[in-house]
């Protein structure tokens, strides 16, 4: 099983596609968008049931140079 994860982030001014490119990289998201707004990127992954949501966000998404703040949605059910 899997919790999806819903994150959107806060680039620092100028580091969006860079933070984008370095997500790519990593390879461990569903999907990325570029979004209008509060945030700049909004990005959707599953998270293994067996690992910690906030030690996985922090550990391998938060240290990505660029990134100035992120806001985390959990989900319980789709319909």
């Amino acid at each position: 099983m899997t919790t999806c994860v819903f994150v959107q982030l806060r680039c620092r001014p100028g580091r969006t596609y860079d933070v984008a490119e370095a997500i790519i990289q990593r390879e461990f998201h569903s999907e990325l968008y570029s979004t209008s707004g509060e945030f700049d990127l909004l990005l959707k992954l599953y998270i293994p049931a067996d690992q910690d949501i906030g030690k996985f966000i922090n550990d391998q998404l938060l240290v990505i140079e660029g990134i100035d703040r992120s806001l985390t949605t959990l989900t319980f059910k789709a319909f």
